[in-house]
């Protein structure tokens, strides 16, 4: 199995529109960070996990050329803005398979409603085939996948395990039941936004804790705002085995 990470950012991304802060003037490329998302590829299938508003930039950095769907963690516009980015796809393929919580699927219809139309739809628009999950293992191409359920402060999200890979992001709580659901982990990917206290998401003290329960053989940070502070400044303080991960970054479980 192969992950690609597409983006490792905040709902801002990095460097943030407007902002001085020095991360965000930094000229090394692991500062600059995409919206936060995976590619997973393993076999002869490949889908991600999220698509936010720099999906297509996302596809092209990793000369994606096929998509077996998509597996949504929550319906906020930093993992779903890119949804209509997929028409390349659907083009050559026909409907695209989305996986979400129902609650997920409905702010999706909402938002693209063009998308999910059945009756005169227009011919541009791509489609999707939408697969209801709730928080019990189901299919993706050949493997089971395991959801992991966490809170993103008051909202409920799912983190993803594909056999030995783990992946959480916008968590902020979650049960010891589902802590457990990631025993035996050789990769875990969990959210870090900043060292300081944030209402809906880990910081750098609470993702340490979480990997420091689970013990993978490897774990790697996302979702990081340019508060934590500079990547390889950051990447110096940590464990051995835990690392920064970084737009594009490539790994092998």
């Amino acid at each position: 199995m192969k992950v690609t990470f597409l983006g490792t950012g905040t709902s801002q991304g990095i460097p943030v529109i407007g902002s001085t802060h020095p991360v965000c003037l930094s000229t090394d490329p692991k500062d600059k960070r995409l919206r936060v998302s995976v590619l997973i590829e393993w076999d002869r299938y490949t889908y991600v996990i999220d698509c936010g508003p720099d999906f297509r930039q996302q596809m092209l950095n990793a000369q994606c050329t096929r998509l077996d769907g998509v597996i949504f963690t929550h319906e906020h516009a930093d993992h779903t803005a890119g949804l209509d980015d997929i028409r390349p796809f659907y083009f050559k393929q026909g409907d695209i398979p989305i996986y979400a919580h129902s609650r997920v699927l409905k702010a999706l219809k909402d938002r693209f409603d063009y998308i999910f139309e059945t009756e005169n739809k227009y011919a541009g628009a791509p489609g999707v085939t939408p697969i209801k999950i709730e928080n019990k293992p189901f299919e993706v191409g050949n493997l089971t996948v395991v959801p992991i359920s966490g809170m993103h402060y008051k909202l409920q999200v799912f983190g993803f395990r594909f056999l030995q890979f783990a992946y959480l992001t916008d968590m902020k709580t979650i049960r010891e039941e589902e802590i457990d659901k990631l025993k035996g982990v050789k990769v875990l990917v969990v959210n870090a936004l900043r060292e300081t206290e944030h209402i809906s998401h880990f910081n750098l003290e609470e993702a340490l804790e979480l990997i420091d329960k689970v013990k993978p053989e490897r774990a790697y940070l996302t979702h990081i705002s340019h508060m934590l502070g500079f990547h390889d400044e950051v990447e110096k303080k940590l464990p051995k085995n835990v690392f920064l991960a970084y737009d594009n970054l490539q790994i092998k479980i």
